[in-house]
Order: structure tokens, then C-alpha cells, then sequence
């Protein structure tokens, strides 16, 4: 038996990165899979790979409310119901706060944060209706602290944490649970474009982070699998830092 058997759960940004590791865990618990992103090419090879009878592969531009209909749509058609949701989509950009484009702000907000919001909004009715569920939002550690050079991420990861907060209340009385993960560092092409090798990057982060090494998507995976399965039953509203203690404090050797 899975963790997840019967559940079907829709997953954005599940291409590649976290998400791509969650659609894989799920899987592998039995949890059937929408999985929405923009890059096509990979994400319809990773449902391939899953099987027909374990994913469907949908275009989903999180900015797009139409995009969203038709995510909704395929997940009734394949599978019947929605009764999970895994906001995961997210971009970076580096930037001094004061020199950073509107543009460029305004397209962190729309995929982090208005992505967010539409995902929950969209496909928090479907849940209610299958009898309840879970959504994960993917926030960020910086989504309780500060960080320079990534103002617009920064302020994006906040609203998402509050955006969980807000629905966690209002989504309780139709049996859905709200929770957010806070990833720290973690080895995904996002935070690491270059593609340095694991070792590179645990050396970057050696002197930061307490345990001395970047994360990996699979452990912020099994966070995502622990938040929409029943073990989590009585937890909502809330946000798990996943970043190797860099929140804990300041490291001085």
C-alpha cells in the first residue's frame, strides 16, 4: 500500500527540480498525477516515463487562469477528481533591489506569488468537492527572513507564506489542508544553472548552512509527500523551513 494510493494530485512546475522529484515520489506511493509546466518537451517525457495509468502532462502557465481551466479539466477527464495540489512553480532573479526593473519585479510576482493564488483559488473548489485534501505551496526560507540581491523573490515568498496562512483558515471548513515548505539551498537547476557538481555546491554553502552542504530535491520532496498524506492529519496554516539549519543562527567557524 502508498502513502498516497486513490489520491490524485496536481503538481505545477514538475518538469524538472523539485518538482519533477516530487511527481516521482508521489508516483512511486501511488498517488496519480496532473503535472503542469511550460517546459513541454520534459514534461511530457516525465509522464511518459510514469505511465498513462500514473500522470497526465498538461501545459500550465501558472499566470494564466485559462491555463489553470484546462489543468482542472484534464485531471477530471484522466482521473475523475483533484484532491491535492502542489503549488511548486517558481523563478529566480538576481538583483539589487534598487536596480531591478519593474518588469522584472512584476514577472517574479506573477509566477510566484499570483501563480500561487490562482492554483489555490482554481483548484481548492475541486478539492472541497472530492471531500477535502491538501495544499502544499512551495514558499522559501527567505520567506521568513531577508536575503540581498533577491528582493523580488524575497517579497514574493513572503506573500506566499501569507497566502498559505489565509487559506489554511479559510479552506479548513471544506476539509482542505494549507501548509507551506521552505526550502533553503537546494541543488535544482533555479538555484544551480551553472549545474556545478553536488561537491562544488556543498562547498559554496559549507560555511553557511550548519549541516555543510546544499539540499536535495528529493528531501524537500519527502516534506511535500509528509504534508499531503494523513501522517500530517492534524497540521495546517503552517510553514517547514527545509534548509540544514541555516535559520537557526549565525555560524561563526
Amino acid at each position: 500500500m502508498g502513502r498516497l494510493d486513490g489520491r490524485v494530485v496536481v503538481i505545477t512546475g514538475a518538469a524538472r527540480g523539485q518538482g519533477e522529484q516530487e511527481a516521482r515520489l508521489f508516483a512511486a506511493e501511488g498517488a496519480r498525477l496532473v503535472l503542469g509546466d511550460v517546459l513541454d518537451e520534459q514534461g511530457e517525457a516525465l509522464a511518459d516515463e510514469l505511465g498513462a495509468g500514473a500522470a497526465r502532462y498538461v501545459h500550465l502557465d501558472v499566470t494564466r487562469e485559462e491555463d489553470w481551466a484546462r489543468a482542472v479539466t484534464a485531471a477530471r477527464d484522466a482521473f475523475g477528481h483533484i484532491d491535492g495540489l502542489v503549488n511548486n512553480a517558481g523563478i529566480l532573479r538576481f538583483n539589487e533591489l534598487v536596480a531591478t526593473p519593474l518588469d522584472e519585479f512584476q514577472q517574479v510576482v506573477q509566477v510566484n506569488q499570483v501563480g500561487c493564488f490562482l492554483g489555490i483559488r482554481t483548484v481548492a473548489p475541486e478539492i472541497g468537492a472530492a471531500g477535502g485534501g491538501t495544499i502544499v505551496n512551495t514558499a522559501s526560507y527567505t520567506a521568513l527572513t531577508g536575503m540581498a540581491y533577491v528582493g523580488a523573490y524575497t517579497a514574493t515568498k513572503h506573500a506566499v507564506l501569507g497566502l498559505t496562512r489565509v487559506a489554511a483558515v479559510e479552506l479548513a471548513p471544506r476539509g482542505i489542508r494549507v501548509n507551506a515548505i521552505c526550502p533553503g539551498a537546494v541543488d535544482t537547476p533555479m538555484s544551480n544553472p551553472d549545474g556545478a557538481a553536488p561537491e562544488e555546491l556543498d562547498e559554496l554553502y559549507r560555511t553557511l548552512v550548519p549541516l555543510r552542504r546544499a539540499g536535495r530535491p528529493e528531501e524537500v520532496a519527502a516534506l511535500a509527500l509528509f504534508l499531503t498524506g494523513a501522517e500530517s492529519s492534524y497540521i495546517t496554516g503552517q510553514p517547514f523551513v527545509i534548509d540544514g539549519g541555516w535559520l537557526a543562527g549565525v555560524k561563526l567557524f
